[in-house]
């Protein structure tokens, strides 16, 4: 594309973008739910760290700036980029210097593995969903929105005022539209891979899942793969594609952030030890130190204080919309052992 033409498309998405501010704007007065089932938007005027489900889901960020977590790597993006999740992962993250005058505005859509089946099929027939010895595709990514996506996204949003009953008809071929548009941009292949009822990056989003909700609990990792229905080996492969890093790392960074948060709520040393389940408190402040930078105690002092920042987790792959590509995201993955 000439210069002229990457211009006019640079120019053609600044104007998409603030007719979407003042859309969601609108609508985000309301709350985060729609009258369009799976269409969700979003006016935060916080930078508070939370950590949540990301659910399987297709969101875009209309305004401001926003950093996610989840074990080994930190995933940033801004305004007029969006995120694909195709395996419903806990993350933490928060907006970055988001306020009551200028808030972080987005755009969520959940993302239905029997739309993308049938989308796929729909469009070639004769294709496997999954061709022959295709890698397994990044479950989260980051990538610039297109004007074409935009534009397809701004009528969704039109449909909000219209009646129900251009809704009931117009919402889903919208929703066929949008899927259509990341499966044809640089997320596509995370997007097919919803479309795949039975893969090995499903199982191992339920891991994390799991030991996000019981961190404080010992486990074995070949038990848990055996839950998961898949092999040892595949089974670390996977998580590690995730997470970047192995289940048991996982679950000590996992234990580290909400010690983190206990302490910053007033909890002495050994109480947040032990409620995350570790037995030694010196093990613990060791591996607190080691994580954080401070010992426990002298980091929730400078937290509560406000001089120190509880931003997402400490992460040693940045990934943004230039370096989390599907074809580099191989290379990303941190080789350490556990």
């Amino acid at each position: 594309m000439n210069h002229v033409g990457r211009d006019t498309r640079l120019a053609r998405v600044a104007c998409q973008l603030d007719q979407l501010r003042d859309m969601i704007k609108r609508h985000a007065a309301v709350g985060s739910v729609t009258a369009i089932d799976g269409v969700r938007v979003a006016s935060i005027d916080s930078d508070a760290m939370h950590t949540s489900p990301s659910g399987t889901v297709f969101a875009l960020i209309v305004q401001g700036f926003k950093v996610l977590g989840i074990g080994n790597r930190r995933y940033e993006y801004g305004a007029g980029q969006y995120l694909v999740s195709s395996v419903d992962l806990p993350v933490t993250g928060s907006f970055r210097h988001a306020s009551a005058s200028e808030p972080a505005l987005g755009f969520g859509l959940d993302l239905r593995s029997p739309t993308i089946s049938a989308l796929l099929l729909d469009s070639d027939p004769k294709s496997p969903i999954r061709p022959a010895g295709a890698p397994a595709a990044a479950t989260l990514g980051i990538a610039d929105a297109q004007p074409e996506l935009l534009d397809a996204v701004i009528r969704m949003l039109t449909l909000l005022d219209a009646p129900d009953s251009d809704r009931a008809i117009l919402a889903p071929m919208l929703e066929r539209e949008i899927v259509w548009r990341l499966l044809q941009g640089p997320l596509g292949p995370g997007v097919r891979q919803l479309g795949i009822t039975d893969n090995s990056m499903t199982h191992a989003g339920q891991a994390v899942r799991w030991i996000t909700d019981h961190y404080e609990q010992p486990f074995r990792v070949e038990e848990l793969a055996r839950s998961c229905g898949v092999s040892a080996s595949a089974f670390h492969r996977s998580f590690r594609a995730i997470t970047g890093l192995s289940p048991i790392q996982f679950q000590k960074q996992m234990r580290l952030q909400k010690s983190r948060l206990l302490l910053v709520g007033g909890s002495d040393v050994a109480t947040a030890g032990h409620q995350v389940g570790y037995d030694s408190i010196s093990q613990f402040s060791r591996e607190y130190r080691r994580q954080f930078g401070l010992p426990p105690s002298q980091d929730a002092a400078l937290l509560r204080d406000g001089i120190l920042e509880a931003s997402a987790p400490a992460c040693t792959d940045v990934l943004t919309a230039d370096s989390i590509l599907p074809s580099k995201l191989e290379t990303a993955v941190p080789r350490s052992s556990a």
